[in-house]
């Protein structure tokens, strides 16, 4: 083979190795570019808000999402289950729910529905006793575990801790404290921002 063939040659496979190289480079920067605009997972886990569209959800339907790890349940509530409320009033523990309010319970969910719209309950999933998660027991009246005269709520199978269906805890029971209503804004009239309010806090 000629030098001239040979420099030719040399030429295409550098030619070729630096084209390969650029879409390498160019692949990996679009993909860093993509990143940007979605919450890395150590930015999720760190407690990023998360949005949620409650378009579709039904009056008596709950929905669950993840926000730093946790369980949140968003319930749209049947006007008998807001109704509810009033009964057991004299039951839970913490009507006003006033013990840790920076805990559990932000200034503008401090209401007898501890929520921003009386129709929608934003709680998470974890009873306040040992991290357990409770279930939904939404069918009022008598069922094992929970007393005659229940009026629907949540109950913890590990150690018998009962909520309203506002996540108010039941008198004389293991849980000290309401289920923990994280902080949330409504972007619109079906879209929840979970774990970040109108005044920036998280």
């Amino acid at each position: 083979m000629s030098n001239e063939k040979q420099v030719d040659s040399g030429r295409r496979g550098l030619l070729v190795a630096t084209c390969a190289a650029g879409s390498v480079v160019g692949l990996a920067t679009a993909g860093a570019l993509v990143s940007t605009f979605q919450p890395s997972e150590r930015a999720k886990a760190a407690g990023a808000p998360v949005e949620v569209d409650i378009t579709t959800l039904q009056p008596g339907e709950m929905r669950t999402v993840e926000w730093r790890g946790k369980p949140v349940w968003i319930l749209k509530r049947t006007p008998e289950m807001i109704a509810s409320l009033k009964q057991t009033d004299g039951k839970v523990a913490d009507a006003k729910s006033q013990r840790n309010p920076d805990e559990f319970t932000p200034p503008y969910c401090m209401n007898e529905a501890r929520s921003i719209k009386p129709e929608i309950l934003v709680a998470v999933g974890i009873c306040t006793h040992l991290g357990c998660s409770p279930s939904s027991k939404f069918t009022p009246g008598p069922q094992p575990s929970l007393p005659d005269d229940w009026e629907g709520g949540f109950l913890c199978p590990c150690h018998g801790s009962t909520f309203d269906m506002a996540g108010r805890v039941f008198k004389n029971k293991p849980a000290p404290d309401n289920l923990q209503v994280p902080r949330h804004m409504y972007l619109s009239d079906t879209k929840l921002l979970i774990g970040k309010d109108e005044k920036g806090e998280a």
